[in-house]
């Protein structure tokens, strides 16, 4: 923990802990509202084996969410599929061929999803 950091100010008010800002100027929260993922609008679902030595991992791209709500989503659709993954530059991947499933999910949370490859 920094002895420095400055948590409020009585000129400003509270301190973004991130950017050390006040709260109403920071900027923490403009670059979190600009990492969404600009695209088509739709969700593509794929398998690829592509540098895991054979082993499929099921791939998600275009979604349309900041980094954190990303994260969350991938944890949901890990937990749904009963198995591994990570979320990778903008992208979700699921340990094993999940396509099916993870389709019928999204298309059930609202996005408009295609299967893309094989």
């Amino acid at each position: 923990m920094k002895d420095s950091e400055l948590v409020y100010s009585t000129g400003s008010g509270k301190i973004c802990c991130g950017c050390g800002k006040p709260v109403t100027e920071c900027v923490c929260k403009e670059l979190a509202r600009k990492t969404v993922v600009s695209g088509d609008g739709t969700v593509r679902v794929s398998r690829e084996t592509k540098g895991r030595k054979g082993k499929g991992v099921t791939v998600v791209t275009g979604i349309p969410l900041a980094a954190a709500a990303l994260e969350q989503l991938g944890k949901e659709l890990r937990q749904r599929c009963g198995c591994g993954g990570t979320v990778k530059d903008g992208t979700i991947e699921i340990q094993g061929d999940k396509r099916d499933l993870l389709v019928e999910d999204l298309q059930a949370r609202g996005y408009r999803v295609k299967r893309s490859g094989g």
